[in-house]
């Protein structure tokens, strides 16, 4: 049986805008939305199609952290006192939508679920999020 699941979690972390001309050059924080569908196949014996517990893991992991570009010259100076998660780009809410994404996709294959995210949509202020669709 094809189903469809949704989640949404929450998480805290900084970041800067390396390239960008405004306020959001500087760092700061968001409390980040992060809104998950998956699809795929439900298991014939669970009758999960994913455990809810696995996408908000997967999303808890930015959770108090510093997420940085991963050429931002702020990255060496925090990794002296702190653990920075890097990105291969600025970390806009676009980026970050299509890092979870993926990452999630990766844990639904490492699990063996036929499963994969269809949508998903990351908030950075009430107001404003990004979202990526298949």
């Amino acid at each position: 049986m094809i189903s469809r699941i949704y989640k949404n979690a929450y998480f805290d972390a900084s970041h800067r805008l390396l390239h960008y001309k405004g306020k959001c050059a500087n760092l700061h924080g968001h409390r980040w939305k992060v809104e998950v569908w998956v699809r795929g196949s439900v298991d014939k014996i669970t009758g999960i199609l994913v455990d809810y517990n696995l996408i908000r893991d997967t999303i808890e992991h930015y959770d108090h952290q510093v997420i940085l570009n991963e050429q931002d010259p702020m990255v060496e100076c925090l990794e002296q006192f702190q653990p920075v998660i890097r990105t291969p780009g600025d970390p806009t809410s676009e980026l970050l939508a299509d890092i979870i994404r993926v990452r999630i996709n990766t844990e639904c294959k490492t699990a063996d679920l036929d499963a994969v995210v269809v949508k998903i949509r990351v908030w950075e202020s009430p107001t404003c999020f990004a979202e990526i669709t298949e």
